[in-house]
């Protein structure tokens, strides 16, 4: 299926032409067939010789119901422009055309009307030569006479290779229906109708309501009449929900994929039209099938920010429309370019937003966005309209690759304030280092953490020694270290650690320095203790006991338990069924590296 828009002046035979070519009536309301005039929009289809099945969206075309006619061309990828051949271009002609042109609207096919009226070369001409000047360019001009046939069946044919043309929506894509009409049927509830733009919609499926902010539940499909399960688009849809009244949603609201689109109330956008500065400060923004009122602020020569007054699920390159209601004009097309923009609060800030707006394209690029946010998580990405190929720095974190590297040597620079600043400390604190970096999540600082930094207990410190350690914690480890060079396996007791002025965050420090190894807790010794241990034990009958050990090494039980657990972890010595012990290896070359612990 594909769907096409009706466009032109009032009473130019729109309705008319879409009810010869599908034998439907597309006016809905009694009051539109009695004044022989659409109000609203209306639903029509046909089946195109090739078997294309062609729905229309016949739109009013007098002035007062513009904004009607863009809620029905808005979602529409293609349109059908009527001029008559007995009038010729007309005031609504113009504003129709100018309204396709700033929705950015790439196909359509020219159908002048009325030619048992009058010849329609004139008409004809002049038309193509407006339509040929906006986005629509070169289009196929047919002549028809819906009260005599004559045209239909070369119509019928310029429709097919019109629908030909027309693009192919990936099925895979998320799900944005804009709702045209809401009405209530009884028994079955509310139902929502609308033109499917791209996606798939299945009975059961879960969206996302704009209009109430809820997750609703798709009981039932419809398509052209027909209950469906499931229906791709492009395609004309009914949608039936569960529990959702009919006072929660209207004309103007979504029904989207969950978390894949932005819904914001203010955009960064760059307009094609009237001078961005002559804009009124308040303008109506048409977007899809919603209309709401932008609050202008210029930035740039044709770039602004727009202030909504409600949210609208947006994405970088969207095409909309602003309308200056008191002029009753289209002021011009404006595409999307940011829909998460920053704060502009600092002096020069607007300045230097509209350098960055200048930039831009409104092309969704990952690398280009990362490059102006540095991080942003893959789900703000894909809100955004980005498709992401990188792999995530940490969870679902991206980043610039630059600012990632900035990040990097930044973290080291703040390790080694740190550690100047706080020589006792193990390291600073993950969020320390957060919040230093002004990073939104401690994952991000876990993960810059690469040589020579390591990260342990909630801590990040240098990988290698600890560097000078305080005079007054040198002079205390020097005491210590001349008691234990006398008496290697003798630790001194918790008492003459704090005489000597080594606490436990002294302690700590000088472990992390190497010039103190822990065995437990207020047990120290030298660094090079393991190593002297293994030389002795080894001089023992194998295997040796607990108590034998503690003999040969001079100590008590308060040291050789965690001294000879410390070497059965680095694989000197072995335990054996019976809590006896062997020396393993040559303790000339064990090897041993008293840093670790």
């Amino acid at each position: 299926m594909q769907v096409v828009a009706t466009a032109g002046h009032v009473d130019h035979g729109k309705s008319t032409l879409v009810r010869a070519l599908t034998g439907m009536e597309p006016d809905r309301w009694a009051e539109e067939r009695r004044r022989g005039m659409t109000i609203d929009l209306g639903f029509a289809w046909t089946a195109l010789p090739s078997g294309t099945v062609l729905a229309f969206v016949d739109v009013p075309g007098h002035e007062r119901f513009v904004p009607n006619m863009l809620a029905g061309v808005g979602p529409a990828p293609a349109a059908l422009f009527v001029v008559a051949a007995d009038e010729g271009w007309m005031p609504q002609s113009a504003e129709h055309l100018a309204a396709l042109d700033a929705l950015g609207v790439r196909h359509g096919l020219l159908v002048v009307t009325r030619t048992d009226l009058a010849d329609p070369a004139v008409a004809t001409e002049l038309a193509l030569a407006e339509i040929a000047a906006t986005s629509l360019g070169q289009v196929e001009a047919v002549a028809v006479s819906a009260a005599t046939g004559a045209g239909l069946p070369q119509l019928r044919a310029a429709l097919d290779r019109l629908a030909a043309r027309l693009p192919v929506p990936e099925p895979s894509g998320p799900v944005r229906l804009w709702v045209d009409r809401a009405f209530t049927i009884r028994g079955s509830g509310t139902v929502l109708t609308g033109t499917l733009g791209g996606g798939v919609l299945r009975t059961g499926d879960e969206l996302e309501l704009t209009g109430t902010g809820r997750r609703v539940r798709i009981r039932g499909l419809q398509t052209l009449g027909t209950q469906v399960a499931e229906v791709a688009g492009v395609a004309r849809v009914a949608v039936n929900l569960r529990g959702v009244a009919r006072e929660q949603v209207g004309r103007g609201d979504a029904l989207l994929t969950p978390g894949r689109f932005q819904q914001t109330d203010l955009v960064d956008v760059r307009l094609a039209g009237d001078p961005v500065a002559e804009l009124p400060a308040e303008v109506t923004l048409h977007v899809g099938s919603a209309a709401v009122t932008a609050r202008v602020r210029p930035l740039g020569v044709d770039t602004a920010r727009l202030r909504l007054d409600r949210p609208l699920p947006l994405r970088i390159g969207d095409r909309a429309l602003l309308r200056d209601p008191g002029r009753r004009h289209v002021a011009g097309g404006v595409r999307v370019l940011d829909v998460v923009p920053p704060r502009l609060s600092r002096r020069g800030a607007a300045a230097r937003r509209a350098a960055v707006l200048a930039g831009l394209d409104g092309r969704p690029d990952e690398a280009a966005e990362l490059a102006r946010r540095g991080l942003a998580r893959r789900s703000e990405l894909e809100r955004m309209g980005v498709t992401v190929r990188t792999v995530p720095v940490a969870g679902e974190w991206h980043a610039d690759p630059v600012r990632w590297r900035e990040l990097g040597r930044r973290l080291v620079d703040e390790v080694t304030r740190w550690a100047r600043a706080h020589p006792l400390e193990p390291g600073v604190p993950v969020e320390t280092a957060r919040r230093l970096l002004d990073l939104p999540d401690r994952a991000l600082v876990e993960a810059l953490v690469t040589a020579p930094l390591v990260a342990r207990d909630g801590r990040i410190g240098s990988g290698g020694a600890a560097g000078a350690l305080p005079e007054q914690v040198a002079r205390a480890v020097r005491r210590v270290g001349a008691e234990l060079a006398e008496r290697p396996f003798v630790a001194p007791e918790a008492a003459r650690l704090a005489e000597v002025g080594l606490g436990h965050r002294e302690i700590g420090a000088a472990v992390r320095a190497g010039a103190l190894l822990r065995l437990a807790e207020n047990v120290v010794l030298l660094p090079d203790a393991p190593d002297r241990a293994i030389r002795v034990l080894a001089e023992l009958p194998q295997p040796f006991t607990l108590s034998t050990a503690r003999q040969a090494l001079g100590t008590t039980r308060r040291v050789a338990v965690p001294l000879l657990e410390l070497l059965d972890r680095r694989g000197s010595t072995r335990r054996l069924p019976d809590d006896a012990r062997i020396v393993l290896g040559d303790p000339a070359g064990s090897g041993l590296d008293p840093a670790r612990s």
